[in-house]
């Protein structure tokens, strides 16, 4: 995506805003679009000086044809539906781009593989972007083809920060009842007292790939 200066980008289904700092890197004109109030408000705290509207993917409280990119950064899988594409080309300008963005991790790894083996029953019905259920939308109208790529990538700090706290900070696993929450916290910190890789270690490197996806609005 050429984003710079002059450029307007909306960055759908912001949440808390993790990924703005890139966005506004570029010295594009950004807008938030997010449809749960407390996300809303920290994004507010966080960047008091950008726009940031309540709104859903299927209906974004934006003119028709204003923008020049959509970038969905982790939330795509949540929305994947016609009508969201819809209204994703109705703001997006013809040659502007839709951009969508996930961090994964990468299950190559032993103890990756063995940390999803942990959580991977309590999601339920939550949408993920692995299934790749949400691919099924492409080739979509009004869109050109779906381009690709992926790098890997790593977190590293603490056992407890990268590989603990970030298993707590997913969804289905955040909603669970306290005992299953402390039970997947056992599992977890065995995991980690356990495994080569990361046992004793005060540092440790969480593997993830990223896997970036763009399309042009014809």
């Amino acid at each position: 995506m050429d984003l710079r200066p002059g450029r307007s980008v909306l960055d759908l289904g912001s949440g808390t805003g993790k990924f703005l700092p890139y966005l506004r890197a570029t010295g594009a004109t950004i807008v938030a679009v997010e449809p749960v109030a407390a996300m809303r408000a920290q994004l507010a705290i966080q960047h008091p000086d950008m726009a940031v509207h309540a709104g859903t993917a299927e209906a974004i409280p934006l003119d028709s044809g204003s923008l020049d990119a959509v970038v969905c950064a982790q939330s795509f899988h949540w929305f994947a539906n016609a009508g969201a594409l819809a209204e994703i080309a109705r703001v997006l300008r013809p040659g502007g781009r839709l951009g969508l963005i996930w961090n994964a991790r990468d299950e190559s790894v032993s103890w990756v593989a063995a940390l999803s083996r942990i959580t991977d029953p309590h999601e339920g019905g939550a949408p993920r972007y692995r299934t790749g259920a949400w691919r099924t939308l492409f080739p979509a109208p009004g869109f050109g083809p779906l381009r690709e790529c992926h790098w890997p990538h790593a977190h590293r700090g603490a056992p407890e920060t990268v590989i603990v706290d970030r298993t707590f900070s997913v969804s289905f696993i955040a909603a669970l009842p306290d005992p299953e929450r402390a039970g997947i916290a056992a599992a977890v910190r065995a995991l980690v007292a356990d495994a080569p890789e990361l046992a004793g270690k005060d540092v440790v490197a969480f593997p993830y790939v990223t896997a970036a996806f763009s399309c042009v609005r014809s």
